[in-house]
């Protein structure tokens, strides 16, 4: 680790999910909060041998998914102080940071009656799984955080759309 580097304290795996041209979201409600729209995924685990491993527990989890073609897009950084909520909005620079890692991947099936986990058997709040089309104006269309991402997908539809063309290799 340089002098610079922050420990990392937390990393998630998080799916820019695609179903044909429909982007797949989780809207957050929580009582006093404006909604919010989240990409599935979610801390990894211990268990989790690897963060792809990590990335189809946690759709399994939130949509019940199998997912398919999942390639790395994107990574943010934010501060995280572990002693804080994890789903805080702007949980500031604590003693780290969560390191969040986002792989667009195709929707093979989703079965909502297989959820489970924490969003569904201790829900703080509603989780919603909305599409949205996988435009500039579908995305502007709703509030998706981190705005890191939802700058970076405004930006890059094409590109994102060329990380699942068949010829990448």
């Amino acid at each position: 680790m340089t002098a610079d580097a922050r420990p990392v304290v937390k990393r998630t795996a998080r799916a820019i999910l695609l179903d044909d041209d429909e982007l797949v979201l989780i809207k957050r409600t929580k009582p006093g909060r404006d909604p919010y729209w989240i990409t599935p995924g979610g801390g990894v685990e211990p268990e989790d041998a690897t963060v792809v491993d990590a990335l189809h527990r946690e759709v399994d989890e939130e949509l019940g998914a199998k997912v398919t073609d999942v390639v790395p897009a994107f990574v943010d950084t934010v501060g995280h102080d572990p002693a804080e909520d994890p789903e805080a909005a702007d949980p500031g620079f604590g003693p780290g940071v969560k390191v969040q890692h986002f792989f667009v991947c195709r929707l093979v099936s989703m079965d909502l009656s297989r959820r489970h986990g924490p969003e569904v058997d201790e829900p703080r709040g509603e989780y919603e799984v909305v599409r949205v089309p996988f435009t500039r104006a579908g995305i502007a269309s709703v509030n998706v955080v981190p705005p890191r991402l939802r700058d970076f997908l405004t930006t890059n539809i094409e590109g994102v759309l060329a990380l699942l063309a068949p010829d990448l290799g």
